[in-house]
């Protein structure tokens, strides 16, 4: 690949490097063109459409990262995530990883749900054993140093990357980005870094909710705008994570998560009707016909549910909101199935892939790969589900 050529004569050591500042280009066009010069769509964009495929596509949550060896030698060089997801040339190697290694149908940007929010006015830091570290909101003065994002001169190195991803990867495969639900993104703006219990955003929403309700409303319009960002930058799919909005109640899901999902997803459906959008909360199990009445193209369920279970559930939440068809679902293969057999792998995938049936499905795991996962058994989960064919 010419990009991987490039990548491996830099010799520079990474505090050399620059990050980018790419000026502001033409939107890229949505579909792909393949050698004979024609307009394509991705299997993957085709399938998170509800269109029929020709079987059904596959990537993994967090396949850019850990599990990989190639990423942590990687990592010797650049030891800090932000350089690795910041640095548009190791970004790039590190989301091509996956994709050249497993053959997935989806190619997923190397960032983080953090990475706007520098240009949001919130700086932050990614402590490599705490995990995100932010100073935390506290009071309406903390709210008022926030401002609208402008990704452009904020976060270059996305567009580069995007782009550049865009022309490394085959016309089959999908080019996909995500961002972080305001809520999610809250908790850290809130907790000032990660939580198991999540009290003191709690604590925030019983007792200071229109304070917290102005940083949701914040976040909100920036990551659409950042979203919006991302599409015009090559990405064909945008997947929104409100990875702990399952820590909350059904009715303050309802009040705190979903009306902020729904901003970012109607300012993409406004302007670009025609990219998929990706809905993914973790032990959403709770939510599932919540989650799909916001209007996302695909519920991503996480392991915890049943995939006939669940499509029936997000079939039915569409329709209590007035949605046209089914709606699509993505998942949902428990991570740990990664550390059996290939007869278990084999057993487990084909029997989520059979549930789910021949249409609308995006298959994946219900969560990120884990950091431990061999690379010899993601592979095999990959070329399981690429082979496999629903019966006529």
């Amino acid at each position: 690949m010419k990009f991987l050529s490039a990548f491996l004569l830099l010799s520079a050591p990474a505090a050399t490097l620059s990050f980018s500042t790419t000026a502001a280009k033409a939107p890229m066009p949505q579909s792909n063109t393949d050698a004979s010069g024609n307009s394509v769509d991705p299997l993957l964009i085709r399938a998170a459409r509800g269109e029929k495929t020709e079987r059904v596509p596959v990537w993994m949550m967090r396949q850019a990262g850990r599990h990989i060896k190639e990423y942590r030698d990687l990592c010797k060089k650049y030891p800090t995530f932000r350089e690795r997801s910041e640095i548009p040339d190791v970004a790039v190697e590190v989301s091509l990883q996956p994709w050249r290694n497993y053959q997935t149908d989806g190619c997923i940007l190397f960032s983080d749900i953090l990475t706007p929010l520098p240009g949001m006015g919130v700086e932050f830091d990614i402590d490599e054993k705490v995990g995100p570290v932010v100073k935390p909101l506290k009071t309406y003065d903390d709210v008022k140093k926030m401002h609208l994002i402008d990704p452009s001169t904020s976060a270059p190195f996305v567009a580069e990357a995007l782009r550049t991803l865009r022309d490394e990867v085959t016309p089959e495969t999908a080019v996909l980005g995500f961002v972080g639900c305001p809520y999610t993104l809250a908790t850290y703006l809130v907790e000032g870094k990660t939580s198991k219990e999540y009290l003191e955003i709690k604590k925030m929403a019983f007792t200071e909710p229109k304070l917290l309700h102005a940083i949701l409303k914040n976040l909100a319009e920036s990551l659409g705008e950042y979203a919006l960002f991302q599409i015009e930058n090559g990405a064909q799919l945008i997947q929104i994570f409100d990875s702990w909005a399952g820590h909350l109640s059904p009715r303050d899901y309802d009040e705190f998560a979903a009306p902020y999902q729904k901003t970012i997803l109607e300012k993409i459906k406004a302007k670009y009707p025609n990219v998929p959008t990706v809905t993914y909360i973790k032990h959403s199990g709770a939510l599932i016909e919540r989650m799909a009445s916001t209007g996302v193209d695909v519920v991503s369920l996480d392991w915890t549910v049943d995939m006939a279970e669940g499509r029936e559930r997000i079939a039915a939440g569409r329709a209590k909101a007035g949605l046209e068809g089914p709606g699509g679902v993505q998942g949902n293969l428990d991570p740990g199935v990664l550390f059996g057999d290939f007869a278990t792998i084999k057993e487990r995938a084909e029997e989520i892939l059979k549930k789910a049936g021949p249409t609308g499905h995006v298959m994946n795991l219900g969560h990120g790969i884990e950091a431990a996962t061999p690379e010899e058994n993601a592979a095999y989960f990959i070329e399981t589900v690429r082979n496999f064919r629903h019966e006529a």
